[in-house]
């Protein structure tokens, strides 16, 4: 590799930031210039999530996002990252239907979008899809506490509370050779006891400050939500304003014939 390129990230890495309690970042991206953009921020990890059916589809839950998508979505993201772990979302309901499924659909997103890892949701029952995945030679991310793709099943997005679940899930995942787990909307003391008991990378998304790591939505974090805000985000940026501003202005440079000028005109 020439001396001008980063040295790529992997999951040893991950694993080295937590002997070594070094916090990480991840950012959720679905295209490829925020892609490029996360990455030449020194993220360690760009996550390519069923979220996307949410940001860029517009539904109301992620148990919409398809293979198809998930594939399409990650392929761009990871064609434009050239540091960080790309990590690939698992839609609903694959992990349910058997190892052998998983395997097929994970080896799939491995092949066709380039990523390093890819992440489900589940609880303790899905450590034999966990070990499955891992044998088969496919890093695998945990996802624990609120898991949207069973939104519905826990009555909507709320916080998860049950101490003795949680743990059991965490560890499961770790037995099982997950490379890391994300704890979503779980108390503080919750989440940091599950980082201190499980030997792999904790990434927090509203789960305090204790985790390993924290990972953000990008349009979450520049400011670019739509909806409600969630009580766990800190927007760096207000670039929904900055955008509606600017094609506002643009408009009205159109309307009164002040664009395009001759400079921006060819001759």
């Amino acid at each position: 590799m020439p001396d001008h390129l980063p040295r790529p990230l992997t999951i040893r890495d991950l694993a080295a930031a937590k002997q070594e309690r070094r916090r990480l970042s991840m950012v959720t991206a679905y295209d490829w210039t925020s892609g490029r953009l996360v990455d030449a921020a020194g993220v360690d990890c760009v996550l390519v999530g069923d979220s996307v059916a949410m940001v860029v589809a517009g539904r109301p839950t992620t148990v919409s996002a398809t293979l198809d998508q998930m594939v399409y979505h990650g392929e761009i993201v990871a064609r434009a990252v050239e540091r960080a772990v790309v990590i690939v979302d698992l839609p609903f309901p694959l992990q349910h239907l058997g190892v052998r499924t998983a395997i097929e659909a994970a080896a799939r997103l491995l092949k066709e979008t380039g990523c390093q890892v890819i992440k489900l949701e589940g609880t303790a029952g899905q450590r034999e899809v966990i070990a499955g995945l891992v044998a088969a030679g496919i890093p695998v991310m945990g996802h624990v506490g609120l898991r949207p793709q069973a939104v519905h099943q826990l009555g909507g997005y709320r916080v998860q509370r049950d101490r003795d679940q949680l743990l059991a899930d965490a560890l499961a995942a770790a037995e099982a050779g997950a490379c890391g787990v994300v704890l979503e909307c779980i108390p503080a003391a919750i989440a940091a006891e599950i980082t201190a008991t499980v030997p792999i990378p904790t990434i927090g998304i509203g789960a305090g400050p204790d985790c390993d790591g924290q990972v953000l939505v990008l349009h979450d974090l520049v400011g670019l939500t739509l909806d409600k805000v969630p009580c766990f985000v800190r927007p760096y940026a207000d670039l929904k304003g900055t955008l509606g501003e600017a094609v506002a202005a643009w408009r009205r440079d159109v309307e009164t014939r002040q664009f395009p000028s001759a400079a921006e005109t060819p001759a």
